[in-house]
């Protein structure tokens, strides 16, 4: 009855934490406007200010990928940001139409186009690295109302999140070996690629027990849904 009971719990616990994660991908698609807003608010000139009504976050994100690496192909941007070629064929026009961004081609290979950013475009990285800043700014003062072992719960189930596949679940074993290497090897741990459906959230959370499942719960939504004041 009591081995009952404990699962009860622990299934209801899963349900509320895949439904807060759900709602917290709606807010950080929400964040995204707000986000905008400090841009156009914060734009040195009228001409930035302008422009960043019209900026897209991918367009944002290829054009300090170009900042960062310039003279630089779209190649090496897919490659390195794990943008797709389309995408990036597609953003570096929208970019240069607005002078953003200059091509630039190698003598004796037409087919080879590098980008640069203009003044305009080193401009808009500067504010975006601004933003940046700030946000990183509030994260680190917001979680230091957490202590150590809060915060290395915090690190594992996000280390684990991220290399654990639900489609394969015979690899999760493997890849969660892998996490914990690198959480103590303090190596930095490879790109991978994280799926957005939630109900791949289920098989990490089975593997917490009840108090395991309250924390993360509690953490999640007073990290992300709590109301404070800077």
């Amino acid at each position: 009855m009591t081995y009952d009971l404990g699962k009860q719990n622990k299934d209801l616990l899963i349900k509320e934490l895949i439904g807060t994660v759900n709602a917290l991908l709606h807010k950080f698609q929400g964040e995204d406007d707000e986000e905008k807003q400090w841009l156009i608010q914060n734009s040195p000139n009228p001409a930035i200010a302008e422009l960043m009504r019209d900026m897209t976050v991918s367009m944002l994100h290829v054009l300090s990928a170009i900042g960062k690496l310039e003279p630089v192909n779209g190649i090496t941007i897919s490659k390195q940001f794990g943008f797709s070629k389309g995408n990036v064929s597609k953003i570096t026009r929208r970019l240069a139409d607005k002078k953003i961004i200059n091509f630039e081609y190698i003598p004796d290979n037409k087919k080879e186009v590098l980008f640069r950013t203009t003044s305009l475009g080193r401009e808009i990285n500067r504010l975006h690295e601004a933003l940046h800043q700030k946000i990183d700014f509030g994260v680190h003062r917001f979680l230091q109302r957490y202590n150590e072992d809060e915060l290395r719960f915090l690190v594992n189930a996000f280390h684990e999140t991220l290399h654990a596949s639900w489609i394969h679940t015979e690899t999760n074993e493997e890849t969660l070996e892998l996490s914990q290497r690198e959480l103590l090897t303090n190596e930095e741990p490879g790109m991978a690629m994280v799926s957005e459906e939630m109900n791949e959230v289920i098989e990490m959370l089975n593997k917490l027990n009840s108090r395991n499942l309250k924390k993360a719960k509690a953490i999640l939504n007073d990290v992300f849904f709590s109301v404070y004041e800077d």
